[in-house]
């Protein structure tokens, strides 16, 4: 296809199924070892953007990535809350496969085994390894240990915090303190969405400046890796006076957020813009995502036109915007219908790096980019997945299964109900057993979840507890015998039988953290770090 009948067909609007259309890549010499960027927000609905819907608040830097690429309609998370889902992104793999299912609680009270294991490599550990420049700049949430943290898995450089949340306010105080390169940073001056965007522009301005020894080339002797992994728009709410001065027409929490966004959208627009300034554009793969859907009760976060919010798999706790851009690539404000996932990032950076898949753990991700460039047919995913202690999640097709905490079961058709408005598990009995099937048989090859959100609560017992004790001491409390299971007369908090989901008559501490850690929280409270 020629550049002049690429150019004809404008900005591919509407486009249906990518995938199905004869797109080539336009006919110029492409580098093979582009520049990564992925760019995670932190709670962002999916109605957050202008390009997928939002009225009220601007955000045209990021809405660019979608003209100058491409917009996904069906973009999913790999869980409806933070760390596991930016865990599935970092090991290009269901998060599940190596018992990262919850999230860790505040550092001081997280699981003793808590954080990303060094046997599962990060996308940075394995871009390293190929000779990328990798950075990250942000908030890691994936490990807090020796050997966990983002300069020992594979960054060149890191700034950020490693925790779930802290406040955006220079000399505020938070227990979650920044870090570049493992040690404190105590000097900064700026809100931490602006000191990202500095930071980031830094990391690409360093890379870029290690020209290539090959005359009149622009393009970096080692490509580099960058992942700016937000904390924007996740509580604390707190924005800058000239962020917010931009909404006169909103009150309250929403122009509290849209101050957030609005500084998120101007971050973006710095990185993109020194990409743009450098002539990196043409040689820089770009992916915009948001690791779970908007917590829409706390923080206004709008998830419309679907059904629920973060902490929940319907789909507005894990369908969220999901943006591409690779310039002079891949076509311009092209639309993709089929379902993707956060995990494909990781797939798709390996392939444009040319860095071979692992053969040992082999990737849930797969390379996106034969599907968008129509060098493929059919659905990048026939089934997606998704798992949180008692609830749990599976779209086959257009078909979507939910079950929730209490273990109700509900059935939609997506296709027909993007709101799952109507549950149709009565009236499709033979569709419902196939997507429970397919369910059981991806469960099956899943690790148990390795720990359970920890809190101040959880570990001591909290207002309602009379002595320091966690889920484990209490379980070793009832275990009278010392047998390593409880019977009906040992265990006095019932639900006994909800519990026991293999109903062998007794309980396991396995079974009992998997119900109290997986139990959903109360509107409004902070279950994020």
């Amino acid at each position: 296809m020629k550049i002049t009948q690429l150019l004809a067909l404008g900005s591919f609007p509407m486009l249906g199924n990518l995938a199905a259309a004869p797109f080539q890549s336009l006919e110029r010499p492409a580098p093979s070892r582009p520049n990564i960027i992925i760019l995670l927000a932190d709670d962002l609905g999916y109605a957050g953007l202008g390009a997928n819907g939002c009225k009220d608040i601007p955000t045209p830097n990021i809405d660019s990535i979608a003209k100058n690429g491409v917009r996904f309609t069906d973009g999913y998370a790999t869980h409806c809350v933070c760390s596991p889902s930016r865990a599935g992104l970092m090991g290009g793999r269901y998060q599940h496969r190596f018992g990262f299912e919850h999230n860790s609680g505040p550092e001081r009270f997280a699981a003793e085994n808590f954080g990303l294991p060094r046997s599962e490599p990060t996308l940075a550990e394995r871009l390293k390894a190929a000779g990328y420049a990798t950075g990250m700049v942000g908030k890691w949430h994936i490990g807090f240990k020796e050997g966990l943290r983002p300069h020992e898995r594979g960054f060149d450089f890191h700034f950020g915090f490693l925790s779930g949340a802290r406040t955006y306010m220079p000399g505020k105080a938070d227990t979650d303190p920044l870090i570049r390169n493992g040690q404190p940073v105590t000097d900064e001056r700026e809100y931490l969405t602006d000191a990202f965007a500095r930071e980031s522009v830094g990391f690409i301005e360093r890379c870029v400046a290690a020209k290539s020894q090959e005359p009149g080339t622009k393009n970096p002797a080692r490509p580099f890796f960058l992942y700016v992994a937000f904390n924007a728009v996740h509580s604390p709410m707190e924005a800058t006076e000239p962020c917010l001065a931009r909404f006169p027409s909103l009150t309250g929490t929403r122009r509290i957020h849209a101050g957030m966004v609005a500084a998120m959208d101007d971050a973006v627009g710095r990185v993109l813009g020194k990409v743009r300034e450098l002539g990196q554009e043409e040689n820089t793969l770009i992916f915009f995502y948001s690791d779970n859907g908007g917590p829409t009760p706390q923080t206004t976060a709008s998830n419309e036109p679907l059904r629920g919010y973060k902490g929940q798999f319907y789909e507005g706790g894990v369908r969220v915007p999901f943006l591409a851009q690779w310039k002079g690539k891949l076509p311009a404000g092209a639309v993709y219908r089929e379902m993707v996932m956060g995990f494909d990032c990781h797939a798709t950076a390996l392939a444009a790096a040319g860095v071979p898949f692992p053969t040992d753990k082999p990737l849930d991700g797969v390379d996106l980019l034969p599907f968008l460039l129509g060098k493929q047919t059919g659905r990048p995913h026939d089934q997606l997945f998704w798992r949180a202690g008692e609830q749990h999640a599976a779209r086959v097709g257009d078909w979507k299964l939910v079950r929730d905490r209490s273990g109700g079961v509900e059935l939609f058709n997506l296709k027909d109900d993007i709101g799952e408005k109507t549950d149709l598990a009565a009236k499709e009995p033979e569709k419902l057993k196939e997507l429970e099937a397919s369910y059981a048989a991806w469960d099956k090859q899943m690790m148990p979840a390795q720990w359970t959100r920890q809190d101040g609560r959880t570990r001591t017992g909290g207002k309602r507890g009379k002595a320091a004790v966690g889920i484990e001491e209490r379980f070793k409390q009832f275990d009278k015998n010392g047998d390593g299971k409880l019977v009906p007369a040992e265990f006095p908090m019932g639900a006994f039988k909800e519990i026991d989901k293999n109903n062998d008559g007794a309980l396991t501490l396995d079974e009992v953290k998997a119900n109290f850690g997986g139990r959903r929280r109360p509107a409004g409270q902070d279950d994020s770090k």
